[in-house]
């Protein structure tokens, strides 16, 4: 005699069968627009912007950013530093616990309001 047998079926709502298009590990997010959270995180990297280029920004807007999830949080930030000028910024957010904080990782200058953020 064989074993029952019992047959079920996942309902359309379940979250383990969407897939997910909002992040792919280690690939960047949609472009979003910049929150408190995203400028509060470019004025705390803003010393270390300043020393790395020996220029002093009175204008320091962030505009827009993406996210990159690593071991950690990679931002990618687009800064309005004057009219028409603009910075994009890598910024490192390690995972809590590690005690790191917030790293300037990397910075792109001579941007434009259009230029997209890219992975760099």
């Amino acid at each position: 005699m064989s074993p029952p047998y019992m047959i079920t079926s996942v309902p359309a709502s379940c979250p383990a069968k969407k897939p997910s298009a909002k992040m792919i590990p280690g690939g960047l997010s949609d472009a979003k627009p910049a929150t408190a959270e995203i400028q509060e995180i470019a004025d705390k990297v803003k010393p270390q912007l300043e020393e790395k280029t020996n220029e002093t920004y009175e204008e320091f807007e962030a505009v827009e950013y993406k996210t990159q999830v690593v071991a950690g949080i990679n931002y990618y930030i687009k800064v309005r530093v004057c009219e028409n000028c603009y910075m994009h910024l890598k910024v490192f957010k390690s995972l809590p616990g590690q005690g790191q904080g917030l790293e300037l990782s990397g910075y792109q200058t001579d941007k434009t309001k259009e230029d997209e953020l890219t992975g760099f």
